[in-house]
């Protein structure tokens, strides 16, 4: 998230006008994730909650590896990105490997440089 946040000018320049950033978590949560980070109203960030996992399970990316999914209390989903133009899904990046099931080991697919280059 935070190269997103530094890279706004470039997605701006590229004709994105919004970034979505979501989670399966409560709205209070993403709220105050977005200020930790330093999002502002005039971002072309937004947070949202995703707290039942209805967004990941529509899209087919809930984290179901039994070792993330018993450390958490709730569902989780894989890191993933996802270039939407218009309604429609141009390309859809998902760094979950078989070694590593949620994509926190190599989450180069989902950053802003590889939307940079989708774009």
């Amino acid at each position: 998230m935070p190269g997103y946040l530094a890279k706004q000018a470039e997605l701006r320049a590229k004709g994105v006008t919004d970034v979505l950033i979501f989670c399966v978590n409560d709205a209070a949560v993403m709220k105050a994730w977005g200020a930790d980070q330093g999002v502002t109203s005039d971002s072309l960030i937004t947070f949202l909650a995703d707290p039942h996992g209805a967004i990941i399970k529509a899209l087919n990316v809930p984290l179901e590896a039994a070792g993330p999914v018993s450390l958490f209390a709730q569902h989780r989903s894989k890191r993933f990105s996802m270039l939407v133009d218009e309604g429609v899904i141009r390309t859809f990046n998902i760094a979950a490997t078989d070694d590593d099931p949620a994509g926190d080991g190599n989450p180069s697919i989902t950053l802003v440089e590889k939307m940079l280059m989708d774009l």
